[in-house]
């Protein structure tokens, strides 16, 4: 059974920073494409990040670009989103999801539908 679980959301202030993981178990994140999407009050889900087995870099939306960083560890078969300098904007609730063996560029261009698992989400606020 594959499960994709979240955590690390939380109510923070503008400027803060949290680190989301997205801890993968019934698959391997060295052979799926982890994206982080993230669906705001009001508005369609869309890729945040996302880093894939196939391609040399990994892919960060021009609306999070030198604030968020994607990275994984094997080892822990876990996916990070480090976050920083956070935004009302990024208000959102997160989710990671798992492509097969998928290219970031696809899965920018193809969005949710590529996508073969999801986690529940965690939920990220930014507020003063």
């Amino acid at each position: 059974q594959v499960r994709l679980v979240e955590s690390g959301g939380g109510l923070v202030e503008p400027g803060d920073s949290l680190r989301l993981s997205c801890a993968a178990s019934g698959i391997s994140v060295d052979h799926y494409a982890i994206a982080i999407f993230r669906r705001a009050p009001g508005k369609e889900r869309e890729v945040v990040s996302c880093i894939s087995p196939i391609e040399t870099t990994e892919y960060v939306s021009d609306s999070t670009k030198d604030r968020f960083t994607i990275s994984k560890d094997g080892a822990k078969n876990t996916v990070y989103l480090q976050m920083n300098n956070l935004k009302p904007v990024d208000t959102a609730v997160y989710y990671c999801a798992a492509d097969l063996w998928n290219s970031c560029t696809d899965i920018v261009r193809r969005g949710e539908g590529a996508m073969d698992y999801w986690g529940e989400g965690t939920t990220v606020t930014v507020s003063a």
